[in-house]
């Protein structure tokens, strides 16, 4: 049997991208930022992509995802600063990111069972592992679907398009309208203020957050998750652009609030798919397996219970940080 050709290891060099990454301060304009964030993460994508293809450390898979998230995240804020080819490049990390998505459930969903089952009595432990191993079979096929998509045409394409974002282009010129639009022609700079468009990320996930009831349904605190993993990313793309140490040290205190926020409502939808994922399992299983199964939900529901009694605090913190910041702006 002939073994398959290893994958070449991509290089910064081999996008195109300068031996180090750029920094950007207050003083220069946004697209500087926009650019430096792009090639800060594109190098964490190839820092990431091998640990990723062997699999043996999910956290590779973990930062390779968080880093297509982020530059979504940068090319949404840029402004129509890169020209139209910034939203197509961030489709596709779209399309990216989703497709990686489904090995990284599996691998959240494992390690947390796996925890969660160690703790059973003796008497239990066979049918727990036989659980937990129907998660690993369909990880593994789940995982050689990845595997093509990092071998796919599709996938250097993406690379390659947003390292072209990440570029300076030859000439920048100030004009309050676009040049055109292709790749390495001249783009506007633009007047966005990286810092006062918190606001708007801030804006929406205050309106999120008063549109929910007493007890709202699980898909809504998901998407108020998103909304903090929002403006998370944008506080992280405005600090470095921020004119002080006041400004900066409020888009810090900010951006953990953020940050813990979409850590609260993750460990809450983390143990509604598992609670989900570990009762659609039962209904095919031997006895002893089920009857691990319903042990498991039921942890899983009070886990749900725990992070619905936290975040409101944690959107207060939110609030309190926010207030000190839009003061400042």
């Amino acid at each position: 049997m002939t073994t398959p050709p290893r994958p070449q290891v991509r290089t910064a060099a081999d996008l195109g991208l300068p031996p180090k990454p750029p920094k950007a301060g207050p003083d220069d304009p946004p697209v500087a930022h926009v650019r430096a964030k792009l090639d800060r993460q594109l190098r964490a994508v190839l820092e990431h992509e091998p640990g990723t293809r062997a699999g043996t450390d999910p956290e590779h898979l973990h930062q390779l995802r968080v880093a297509i998230r982020r530059m979504r995240s940068v090319l949404k804020l840029s402004g129509g600063l890169l020209g139209t080819t910034a939203e197509e490049a961030r489709a596709e990390l779209g399309w990216l990111g989703n497709t990686l998505g489904e090995v990284r459930d599996f691998d959240v969903l494992i390690e947390h069972l796996r925890e969660v089952v160690a703790e059973f009595e003796t008497t239990d432990q066979l049918a727990a592992r036989q659980l937990v191993a129907r998660f690993v079979a369909q990880r593994g096929q789940a995982k050689r679907r990845l595997t093509r998509v990092l071998n796919s045409s599709r996938y250097a394409t993406v690379l390659t398009m947003t390292a072209q974002l990440a570029r300076p282009a030859e000439v920048e010129i100030e004009s309050d309208v676009d040049s055109a639009d292709t790749v390495g022609t001249p783009v506007r700079r633009g007047d966005v203020d990286l810092v006062g468009a918190l606001k708007k990320p801030y804006r929406k996930l205050a309106k999120a957050v008063a549109a929910l009831g007493e007890n709202p349904p699980n898909d809504d605190l998901h998407a108020l998750r998103i909304h903090g993993k929002r403006l998370r990313y944008a506080g992280e793309l405005a600090k470095p652009a921020a004119p002080d140490k006041a400004s900066k040290q409020a888009i810090k205190v900010l951006v953990k609030a953020a940050e813990r926020l979409q850590t609260v409502l993750g460990d809450h939808q983390d143990a509604v798919v598992a609670a989900d994922r570990v009762r659609a399992l039962a209904a095919d299983v031997e006895p002893a397996v089920a009857f691990i199964a319903g042990r498991i939900v039921e942890r899983e529901h009070l886990r749900c219970v725990v992070a619905r009694s936290i975040w409101p605090d944690v959107v207060a913190e939110i609030d309190e940080a926010a207030k000190v910041l839009l003061k400042k702006s």
